[in-house]
């Protein structure tokens, strides 16, 4: 890849990166410590992200285990946990909180499949985006004569190469995920 086309492709990477940390906190079947990242807990008085106020581990295929590090924190973890978009009622045993996963119904997986696809279509479109700037970039160096149209011809495929390659990238991920939510 050329120089010029080094910073486009940079941000494609960070597209399809920002794809795969938001599969990463889509629940599929199985419990995944990812889908506690986004969940912030009130921890000596700054807001901390959950992992770093506890250990959180995975016992079981369907259960995730979260033992603070500091015991005056549980309550703080467990208001988070309840006041986030996760739909899981904590169990907390005065030592640690349990999140037991339950089985995901048919209907609740198509749905999860229907998300993921939209969250693919739309990195898709955000690596169209940086195709079409990229384009316009090097059309109005070729206009101000600072680039020949051979070279104009060549960045244009170089950055069609890079899209191609992190569109198939997403799909990759995309189906990826939906097996994985599919999978009971």
């Amino acid at each position: 890849m050329s120089a010029k086309t080094s910073s486009y492709e940079e941000k494609m990477k960070k597209s399809l990166a920002s794809l795969e940390g938001d599969l990463a906190t889509i629940r599929a079947g199985r419990a995944n410590p990812h889908v506690l990242d986004r969940i912030t807990v009130e921890a000596y008085g700054t807001e901390m992200p959950i992992n770093q106020v506890g250990n959180i581990s995975t016992p079981e295929a369907r259960m995730i285990l979260i033992s603070p590090y500091d015991a005056s924190t549980l309550k703080n973890i467990e208001k988070a946990i309840n006041m986030s978009d996760l739909g899981i009622n904590p169990t907390n045993d005065g030592k640690v909180i349990r999140l037991v996963f339950p089985e995901l119904t048919e209907e609740r997986r198509k749905s999860l499949t229907k998300d993921v696809k939209k969250k693919g279509e739309d990195n898709k479109v955000a690596i169209r985006n940086i195709r079409r700037d990229a384009m316009d970039a090097f059309k109005k160096q070729q206009k101000a004569s600072e680039i020949t149209e051979d070279e104009l011809k060549n960045l244009e495929d170089e950055v069609q190469k890079l899209t191609d390659k992190y569109i198939g990238e997403i799909d990759k991920a995309i189906e990826n995920k939906n097996k994985e939510i599919m999978s009971i």
